[in-house]
């Protein structure tokens, strides 16, 4: 068995996945926290997003339930081998249960990246800047 297969084999009891994804909520990396600011609230095309959120065993950095959409951001760890195909398991993982994933390294992370990707999935205009957080 891989080493990433036995991360997934060994899933913690769902109390404790809640708790992990507090925690990671409350340790957001810089990328995370400026992508969370920009997603909330319904800020991109009305859409609502959930952040490190428990989804098929593991824990997702954003998840939109209207699109089954899991964005991950990547930061300059996600580039060592074991990692990579740790990520890779986890996109397989979540794809094979009807999810899209989409992954963007840390240095992607922006309003203008996040409203192209989003408005390519979803063929929504921009909401007016009084509408966004509404809903």
């Amino acid at each position: 068995m891989a080493p990433w297969e036995k991360r997934f084999a060994s899933r913690p009891a769902p109390k404790r996945k809640t708790a992990r994804a507090r925690e990671l909520r409350r340790h957001a990396t810089a990328a995370e926290a400026q992508a969370w600011g920009l997603l909330r609230n319904r800020r991109v095309f009305g859409l609502k997003f959930k952040r490190q959120h428990p989804i098929a065993g593991v824990i997702v950095d954003f998840y939109c339930a209207e699109l089954d959409l899991v964005l991950e951001i990547d930061g300059g760890r996600h580039a060592d081998p074991q990692e990579m195909a740790y990520d890779a398991a986890r996109t397989t993982h979540l794809e094979a249960r009807g999810l899209r994933v989409v992954r963007l390294r840390n240095e992607e992370v922006s309003e203008e990246t996040l409203q192209v990707l989003l408005q390519g999935l979803t063929n929504r205009p921009p909401l007016p800047e009084g509408e966004r957080g509404q809903g």
